[in-house]
């Protein structure tokens, strides 16, 4: 309880007054460091203590149990590690010697794929244990390690150095974020190692909804359980598969659908064939390029720039030189010149949006009497081509008139403000708290929205079954919180250097790319552009061929992705790069995919079958593995579909599932596990209150359902985004769970 507490004073407690800590240590400012990485050091001396004070309870591996050689294990990991660096530095000789990018491309994705598929067939087992757990064998270490690889997605690899660029501390543009996700995705295991892992391990279970099918009995608490899984895990999924196909086609040049589909197959050879056994070790090895790739650059960059390469020590030194670039080039008259283009260009999607029916019909007439022009005049085939696109783009109908005009209203009054509409990098929170009102009011709703973030990731962590289930692979209870223990380790590696790196690349733009004319631009920028216009947008406003800061914007997905070409580095570090994407992506779709085929087909269609009483469920073992992979195959290519359609950007779908599974699953799982009272229907009913209120709060504000529906203004409670909404379905949903089971009698049987 007193660990407890203590995590609780140190996310909230001490956040809730970080704008109040001015004070500068060895050239850091101590609130920035404190949240990108005293807190999470914190973290990790929890969980460690913790561990160790209960060493002894729960040791005991199960009877009868063959556990696999550590000294084995070590050398064989030792072996791919030595080989693997050799790989690297043939690839990086071959390039010396002038081997083709194209070349490097192909041969880093031809030799990720085939190392996960090895393994994936060495691998492969019709076993329910293996396939479900692993066969409950697995090293503290190196559980750690897989389950490093299946939490760090493509999320944190991508996405995650890419917001804190966007950013900065806190937030921007009205949209939490920032060193939240860096609070949140590491203080949650908190929560794992504290509350949840032991306990679950404990129960020799399978998946997270048998828990609920132990604990409360019935079919309900499953079916529902297993539902929520489904949509948790989907939504995850889907930006993995992005992700995937976003780097394929990067690397080897195919189209965006064409790389996801060869993703895929690197997906489905590890959870299809060996479950759960297959993808630990294949995340294991993927932990190691994901690393690897993420630390090589950021070390580069701060080496390059500081004299240091150890940038998580050394890049407090750059708040203060981004200081004044931001101050420089907000008082830029040529910035200021763009930023009037843009504030225009917003003015004038206002006037279109204030009669929308007319608006669309002139801009219709203009468009076809341009095309006809054109045609008439002969002109190039190109440009003709041009104009058919800008007619086939004019919005079909109002309701899409609105919502696309609407955004592009935002997005050019964004632009319109200094930065880019950019905070400060290092300032803590928005606003002013002793400002003007609206000042006043920007800064509560600002920390408002970080601690209501930080709160939902970390809820939202302890309650992800793909996590979760992690743990049930290990031998005992004690190598469970070991385990845990050593996850955090694992990806605090990487946390502490995102920030390092979003610093060292706004730097480096801020200082040596804008400015740059823009017939010297590097190629990289135009060749990033073709794969996904959103990524990357650079257009000369003011036409003086000079690269404005406002005329640039990098996508949170692109940041990561472009560090070596933006540092300079040789191409098969930008190889490596995206290899190590793909493992991040990779890793975490092959945990996810394993969850909801198991919950489809072990929790809804086995369990849920013969619970009802039917003999002719399927009994064979094997068969209910077989139905696994199938529920599995199909979820994939479901998941290939949506990604496909590029939905929305990755950290926004992914930080969307934490909310969804916090609200689903925390205060139902959490009350069974420490409130004998807790009844079955008051955990169903928990369940879907939760669930229901975050749904519809996210549903109720997302601008195109808002649109549909006609409503105007905010539908904000509180100021809080629809990212947050588990802030608000948690609290809800461990309510009903509270008043449904003092109303009802005690349940006979507990845990």
């Amino acid at each position: 309880m007193a660990l407890l507490l203590l995590w609780a004073l140190l996310s909230f407690g001490v956040v809730f007054f970080a704008r109040d800590w001015t004070w500068v240590v060895a050239g850091w400012p101590l609130n920035y460091w404190y949240c990108a990485q005293g807190v999470v050091l914190c973290y990790l001396l929890i969980v460690v203590v913790y561990a160790w004070c209960l060493r002894h309870d729960g040791a005991d591996a199960e009877p009868g149990q063959v556990l696999p050689s550590p000294r084995r294990l070590h050398r064989n990991f030792g072996l791919y590690v030595v080989c693997l660096l050799a790989f690297l530095g043939l690839m990086a000789w071959a390039e010396s010697r002038g081997l083709s990018r194209y070349w490097i491309g192909g041969i880093f994705l031809f030799a990720t794929f085939a190392l996960y598929a090895s393994i994936g067939m060495y691998c492969r087992t019709s076993d329910p244990t293996e396939y479900y757990v692993a066969g409950r064998r697995i090293p503290a270490i190196y559980n750690g390690m897989a389950t490093a690889a299946d939490w760090m997605s493509a999320a944190s690899f991508i996405s995650l150095a890419g917001g804190l660029y966007l950013n900065g501390f806190s937030s921007a543009n009205g949209q939490p974020g920032g060193l939240a996700y860096i609070m949140g995705w590491t203080g949650g295991f908190c929560l794992v190692g504290l509350l949840i892992a032991p306990r679950l391990r404990r129960m020799q279970l399978y998946t997270v909804p048998d828990f609920f099918g132990v604990r409360y009995g019935g079919r309900w608490p499953r079916w529902i359980a297993a539902g929520a899984a489904v949509l948790c895990s989907f939504t995850y999924v889907v930006a993995q598969i992005y992700a995937v196909g976003l780097i394929t086609s990067r690397l080897t040049g195919v189209q965006f659908e064409i790389g996801i589909l060869l993703g895929l197959g690197g997906v489905l050879v590890c959870s299809f064939l060996g479950g759960m056994r297959a993808v630990t070790w294949t995340q294991v090895a993927q932990y190691v390029i994901l690393i690897l790739a993420f630390l090589i650059p950021v070390s580069w960059l701060a080496y390059k720039q500081l004299g240091n390469p150890l940038a998580p020590l050394v890049y407090g030194q750059q708040l203060p030189k981004i200081a004044a670039l931001e101050k420089r080039l907000s008082e830029s008259p040529s910035e200021r010149e763009v930023q009037a283009i843009y504030a225009q260009r917003a003015a004038h999607y206002g006037n279109m949006l204030e009669n929308v029916p007319r608006t669309l019909v002139l801009e219709r007439a203009a468009a076809q009497a341009r095309l006809r022009q054109l045609q008439s005049e002969r002109a190039d085939p190109s440009v003709v081509r041009k104009a058919g696109r800008d007619l086939a783009a004019l919005p079909k109908d109002e309701v899409s008139a609105r919502e696309l005009w609407g955004l592009a209203r935002q997005d050019n009054l964004e632009r319109a403000q200094p930065l880019g509409g950019m905070t400060l990098h290092a300032q803590v929170f928005n606003g002013n708290p002793d400002g003007t009102p609206a000042e006043q009011d920007s800064f509560g709703t600002s920390r408002l929205n970080f601690l209501a973030l930080i709160f939902c990731l970390m809820t939202g962590t302890a309650a992800l079954p793909h996590l979760l289930t992690r743990y049930y692979t290990t031998s005992s209870v004690a190598e469970a919180r070991n385990s845990v223990a050593w996850s955090l380790f694992f990806i605090a590696l990487l946390y502490l250097a995102a920030p390092a790196l979003a610093v060292l690349v706004k730097f480096e733009v801020m200082s040596q790319l804008v400015g740059q004319s823009f017939d010297t631009l590097p190629t990289w920028m135009a060749q990033w552009a073709q794969v996904d216009p959103s990524l990357l947008q650079v257009i000369d406003v003011n036409g003086d061929h000079i690269l404005q800061f406002a005329e640039l914007r990098l996508g949170a997905d692109l940041v990561m992705l472009a560090t070596p070409e933006l540092g300079g580095l040789p191409y098969v570090v930008s190889g490596l790069v995206a290899a190590g994407g793909l493992a991040a992506a990779l890793s975490t779709a092959d945990g996810l995919l394993l969850t909801m085929g198991n919950a489809l087909a072990h929790d809804l269609y086995f369990r849920g079958v013969r619970d009802k009483g039917d003999k002719s469920a399927p009994s064979d073992p094997m068969v209910r593995v077989l139905l696994s992979k199938f529920a599995l195959l199909l979820l994939a290519l479901a998941a290939a579909y949506v990604a496909a359609q590029k939905p929305a950007d990755i950290l926004a779908l992914v930080s969307a599932s934490f909310s969804l599974a916090a609200a689903a699953f925390f205060p139902s799982m959490v009350a069974g596990l420490f409130w004998q009272r807790t009844t079955r229907r008051a955990a169903v009913a928990g369940m879907l209150t939760g669930l229901g209120v975050t749904l519809w709060y996210m549903l109720t504000n997302a601008p195109l359902v808002r649109g549909w529906l006609g409503w105007g203004g905010s539908g904000l409670w509180w100021g809080i985004q629809p990212i947050s909404a588990g802030v608000f379905g948690l609290p809800a949903g461990a309510l009903v769970v509270w008043l449904v089971s003092l109303l009802e009698s005690a349940p006979e049987r507990g845990l």
